[in-house]
């Protein structure tokens, strides 16, 4: 990936590969030339091939080089939610054993907590670096030029929801990033002169497009702030402004757009493609983003799991999408770099199984867990030699014309506002808190595409208010996994087996 890059960085030296909103730019030949003094900076503090590095990456020049820097090293990254609880981020931490926590500009929070709890690691604000005086590749050291690594050395690892309370760590290699840069750039048809928004926050996987097919095509990147994707008509605006062509979100930042009703028809004038995934959207909602766009900019409907590089499958939206209202919209055609096999899991019922990957773009699986790997990153039982596939738990349905169908999950795991969420880690975060005794937490659809989590509790405190209990999960998952109720009840209903029963709590709501 790094001479990759490198042979990018030459051709397109003097276009913008970064476009910020307040209007500063970076040339290729300056950020890649900023990338090699942070890859110099990394083999000058000991850091080798095969070490993970941590990035608070609050989407600086500086974090995107780290990111760079690290492909041509073969060190491992993995970005970071600054805004994430400690005690999740300790966790992840704990996982992935970093040699070092780098800071973007202006994040300190952690800082102490890190330095404490983890005296190993080495921390550094990026902002303050003080890098040697090389300009050229020839006054690197030694050690970065040597580095052997290969397509299948790790890249990158991209944290997700656990089930067991801890987050799973999906390693994705280099081959996986050139296969899926290639297939995004055929896809969307890209060209050095598009100009990709980046709405997706760093550490969420819809990102992996965002960066790589831009940067790794010559295109421009124009990087957008948490605080500004949270402002409905700035984040028009600066989208507007940016001149960009390309828009890839999860439906519920499109849906909020549509909602607060800051789109006109004038808007994003010059986008020609708007890609979403990561959840079902909204048939009612998807229509009248057609209605507004449909006729000058296309719409993809894409899929895919973190670990099988983010996106495996594409859909193009059409008029007759919305004859019927009721379902979502197909999955598609798997890309050219996937395979897969619907696996059977309902023996009254062979045309829905769960989908299984194979291909170039899947992972390597999960850091540090050889357990929850071996599950979910099998050998097909289909042939007769060695092919591993992922077991996504997405329940699906090949259709007549070639089409798959998303019909649910297999266990307890949801999508929800774009981020795919363990109900069982939001469960292990309620039983760290001392007054609760029994906990069951479930999904409740609103209909075909939205629903609201919800979380029932028994509790050994009285006159504990579910405010408080709100306020005391909130410092331990993030925003997005917070219940929209707690339900406070005397007792959980249990099954034969002694278990919480799931099922007669979805009843009660």
């Amino acid at each position: 990936m790094g001479i990759k890059f490198r042979l990018v960085a030459r051709e397109f030296a003097s276009k913008t590969a970064l476009r910020y909103p307040d209007g500063s730019e970076y040339t290729y030949a300056a950020f890649d030339n900023l990338s090699d003094r942070l890859a110099a900076f990394l083999i000058e503090s000991g850091l080798r091939q095969g070490d993970v590095i941590a990035i608070l990456n609050e989407k600086s020049v500086l974090g995107y080089a780290l990111m760079i820097a690290s492909l041509k090293t073969g060190i491992v990254y993995t970005n970071l939610d600054s805004a994430s609880p400690w005690l999740r981020l300790q966790k992840i931490i704990a996982t992935c054993n970093p040699k070092a926590v780098f800071f973007d500009e202006g994040v300190s929070k952690f800082y102490t907590e890190i330095e404490t709890e983890f005296p190993a690691i080495k921390n550094f604000h990026l902002g303050e670096i003080e890098f040697e005086k090389t300009e050229r590749d020839a006054d690197l050291p030694k050690a970065f030029i040597d580095q052997n690594f290969h397509g299948n050395s790790p890249a990158y690892i991209m944290f997700t929801s656990g089930s067991t309370g801890f987050p799973k760590g999906a390693v994705m290699s280099h081959s996986n990033l050139l296969h899926f840069i290639v297939w995004g750039s055929e896809t969307f048809s890209v060209t050095a002169e598009d100009v990709f928004s980046n709405a997706n926050p760093i550490y969420f996987d819809n990102s992996v497009f965002d960066f790589y097919v831009s940067i790794f095509n010559g295109a421009t990147l124009v990087p957008l702030s948490h605080s500004l994707v949270k402002q409905p008509k700035d984040l028009v605006h600066a989208i507007n402004e940016s001149k960009c062509t390309i828009w890839f979100s999860v439906p519920s930042l499109l849906v909020y757009l549509l909602t607060t009703k800051v789109l006109k028809q004038s808007d994003f004038p010059t986008v020609t493609r708007i890609a979403f995934g990561g959840e079902g959207f909204p048939k009612n909602k998807l229509k009248q983003l057609f209605d507004l766009f449909g006729h000058r900019i296309t719409l993809f409907n894409v899929y895919g799991p973190t670990e099988c590089t983010c996106i495996c499958s594409s859909y193009m939206i059409s008029e007759s999408d919305f004859d019927n209202m009721q379902e979502l919209t197909p999955l598609g055609f798997m890309a050219p770099n996937f395979g897969y096999e619907i696996l059977p899991v309902d023996e009254s019922n062979h045309a829905i199984g769960e989908l299984a990957l194979i291909g170039p773009c899947v992972g390597l699986g999960y850091y540090n867990d050889p357990e929850r790997t071996s599950k979910s990153f099998v050998q097909n039982p289909n042939v007769p030699f060695n092919q591993i596939m992922y077991k996504t738990g997405d329940l699906v349905e090949k259709m007549p014309n070639g089409y798959i169908h998303f019909r649910g999950r297999v266990d307890n795991q949801v999508k929800h506002m774009g981020y795919r969420i363990e109900l069982e880690e939001i469960e292990a975060a309620f039983s760290t808190l001392r007054y609760v005794d029994e906990v069951g937490v479930i999904y409740e659809k609103l209909n075909a595409e939205l629903g609201q989590i919800k979380a029932f509790i028994r509790i050994n405190q009285e006159n504990l208010k579910e405010d408080v209990i709100e306020a005391d999960i909130k410092m331990i998952v993030p925003s997005y996994m917070v219940p929209r109720r707690i339900i406070i009840l005397p007792h959980l209903p249990k099954n034969q087996n002694g278990k919480i029963d799931r099922k007669q709590l979805k009843e009660m709501i």
